[in-house]
């Protein structure tokens, strides 16, 4: 799969007005723009809780941040919640090491984030 390649599948949640949205390929300068643009359209519901699976996502960079910092802005202001599932590697890494994992509420498993529950906490 090439950096510039990504495929986002939305399909509306069993649990209410929960919206998984599942990320694969780079999210980058190339892909930013898609992203943000159906993150930040479907946070503008009310009461919107959005969830990010980031488990296939092989890079992210600072505009892919951009892109879910924004998105997160949106559904705060609009009494929703984002909330990203990663797994252990780079991507949880980089959310740590730029303090986002105080910022999001991310998770490990998506039945996790769905339910809200066993929230990933920032390593010292």
């Amino acid at each position: 799969m090439s950096h510039d390649e990504l495929t986002i599948d939305v399909k509306s949640e069993k649990h209410g007005e929960a919206l998984v949205f599942k990320l694969r390929g780079s999210l980058d300068l190339a892909t930013a723009p898609t992203v943000r643009a159906a993150l930040t359209d479907a946070a503008g519901d009310a009461n919107r809780h959005l969830i990010v699976d980031l488990t296939q996502i092989e890079f992210l960079d600072s505009t892919g941040l951009g892109a879910l910092i924004g998105a997160h802005r949106r559904a705060s202001e609009h009494d929703g919640s984002l909330r990203l599932v990663v797994t252990e590697g780079p991507i949880a890494r980089l959310l740590n090491i730029t303090g986002l994992l105080r910022v999001f509420s991310v998770y490990h498993d998506l039945n996790d984030a769905l339910a809200d529950q066993a929230r990933v906490t920032a390593a010292p």
